[in-house]
């Protein structure tokens, strides 16, 4: 299948793993050939681009820094200009289950390889769709962030505008260890004050009203995967997708084609004999004479269009499209790589022009082919597309979805309405918090019932006859923790509270004196228990 450009002795991966440490020891790393791993040539797939790095590329130092074992290159469409993976003078890769199928590009190799269990995971990179329609076809998990926030830093660049670094993997935990790691690769952009760190219990999901190019077996697979968000509780609403669609030609058949030639399109005029797929080398040559006004033209088209589909999204947590509407032959691409490469496109090219985030996972098969599909979010909405992703799949979801990782964050400690399945929970998840567990005091406060509506306890603090009170912990961002504090009706407070694990938490609190007009309720533990024991009016 051609998967490997450069594939390390098993002997030394051997090793290697077996003295691994860390969050990702033992876990076998594959990387695209377009991203540098000190001490072995780069290719991009075209032998005679080969250069020699000294240094990994941020992202593969924080993985291995992670405990990652490098195992190899991979094979790719040159220069990553392909959604297929046919277009490598070391091999077309093919399919891991039909051999006669692609693979998906252009990150083919690190998929296939992560597909077959021959890597655990595998870096790609994304400009159109590299890091999801492979994903979609090979029946694996691809998370591409928010265009920045991860560096491309040691990256050939395709549309360096639009370029991200992703992740393969098997599993959705899988996938989120690793980008937890690598997202220690800062790149440009920061993570806002106001990052949502979850995804409503209950969201709210756009599909498009029409699915085009899709035939009959996969629009049943589609909707299959609406009707299991549907089930959890989601808000299905349908949207057109023509402005979408509309900015997905632009990628390729507009000016936006002339960031390739800017990374490589000199390389493959001074080098007319080097071993050039000649789709690719067509595709950036035919780049060198655009003119500067067509690529402000359309640019400024992409942001007239991005508004438009932003408006159609008003009110939805995000958008669920198919990951890639057919999975053709070898041959068939063959016959036609132009005409098929763009159809792969159909619902991924739009995705960085427009600033979304994405998560792609299996959503079973159709007819014989892997079925796969796509949870597309607003820039820094990552954690709210993997928390959905995560929904269609049926995965239950950890506390460290890794966007909470990167970000700036606060821990919140609540003991009672707020409590997970409160009637104030609300207040909390419509703010973008990610609950993260129980927790207890230190053995040093008091709890009141107070005569509030709805009824609230109030915590206080007591050296001298105070017990441990039981509570739940959650995550916000700054903005989230200082609207809420906004918010926060009287007698309560926000202060810390010593915790029995001796961190001190922001938690809260309320004032003494109506502790002291309410109800002792101390001898419960918690204010559920207490509810239970009917000690609440």
């Amino acid at each position: 299948m051609t998967v490997w450009i450069m594939r390390r002795p098993e002997d030394d991966i051997a090793a290697e793993l077996a003295g691994s440490s860390g969050p990702l020891a033992r876990v076998r790393l594959a990387v695209k050939d377009n991203v540098d791993v000190g001490g072995v040539p780069t290719t991009a797939a075209c032998p005679e681009y080969a250069y020699l790095p000294e240094h990994d590329a941020p992202v593969v130092a924080a993985l291995r820094g992670a405990g990652a074992v490098f195992v190899g290159k991979t094979n790719l469409d040159q220069f990553a200009t392909g959604l297929v993976g046919t277009r490598s003078p070391y091999g077309a890769v093919s399919d891991s289950r039909r051999p006669e199928y692609i693979s998906g590009g252009s990150s083919s190799g690190s998929a296939v390889a992560v597909a077959t269990g021959q890597a655990d995971i595998g870096i790609g990179t994304d400009t159109a769709g590299s890091g999801r329609v492979p994903a979609g076809l090979q029946g694996i998990v691809g998370i591409k962030p928010t265009v920045g926030v991860i560096s491309t830093e040691g990256v050939v660049p395709a549309c360096e505008s639009y370029d991200c670094v992703t992740i393969f993997a098997r599993t959705l935990d899988t996938a989120n260890a690793a980008m937890a790691a690598m997202g220690s690769a800062v790149g440009p952009r920061s993570w806002p004050t106001n990052t949502r760190l979850a995804a409503p219990p209950q969201p709210t999901v756009a599909i498009p009203s029409e699915l085009p190019a899709l035939d009959e077996t996969w629009r049943n697979a589609f909707h299959a995967a609406v009707e299991r968000l549907r089930a959890i509780g989601a808000t299905i609403v349908e949207i057109d997708l023509a402005p979408f669609l509309a900015a997905a030609k632009l990628l390729y058949e507009g000016a936006l084609v002339s960031e390739r030639y800017a990374a490589t399109g000199e390389f493959i005029d001074a080098n007319p004999e080097a071993a050039l797929d000649p789709t690719v080398a067509q595709i950036i040559s035919n780049a060198r004479d655009i003119p500067a006004h067509w690529l402000v033209r359309d640019r400024a088209e992409v942001q007239r269009l991005r508004r438009e589909a932003m408006i159609s999204l008003a009110g939805a947590d995000a958008l669920l499209v198919p990951t890639a509407p057919l999975h053709p032959t070898i041959e068939q691409v063959a016959a036609d790589p132009i005409g098929v490469n763009a159809a792969m496109g159909t619902y991924t090219n739009f995705c960085n022009l427009f600033d979304l985030c994405g998560v792609a996972v299996p959503a079973g098969t159709a007819g014989d082919a892997q079925f796969g599909v796509t949870v597309l979010a607003r820039a820094f909405d990552d954690a709210v597309a993997f928390d959905i992703a995560a929904m269609v799949t049926g995965d239950a979801v950890g506390q460290d979805v890794w966007p909470a990782a990167s970000t700036l964050s606060h821990e919140l400690a609540v003991f009672g309405a707020h409590l997970k399945g409160g009637p104030l929970e609300f207040q909390l998840t419509d703010l973008g918090a990610r609950w993260i567990g129980p927790v207890r005091t230190a053995p040093k406060y008091r709890m009141a019932a107070l005569h509030t509506t709805p009824p609230k306890p109030g915590l206080t603090r007591s050296e001298e006859d105070g017990v441990s009170i039981g509570g739940e912990i959650w995550r916000l961002s700054p903005a989230a923790l200082g609207t809420f504090l906004a918010q926060l009706p009287e007698p309560m407070l926000l202060g810390k509270v010593e915790c029995d694990d001796g961190l001190w938490r922001t938690g809260f609190g309320c004032d003494g004196a109506a502790a002291r007009a309410g109800t002792d309720i101390s001898e419960y533990g918690s204010w559920p228990a207490a509810i239970a024991a009917g000690a609440v009016g």
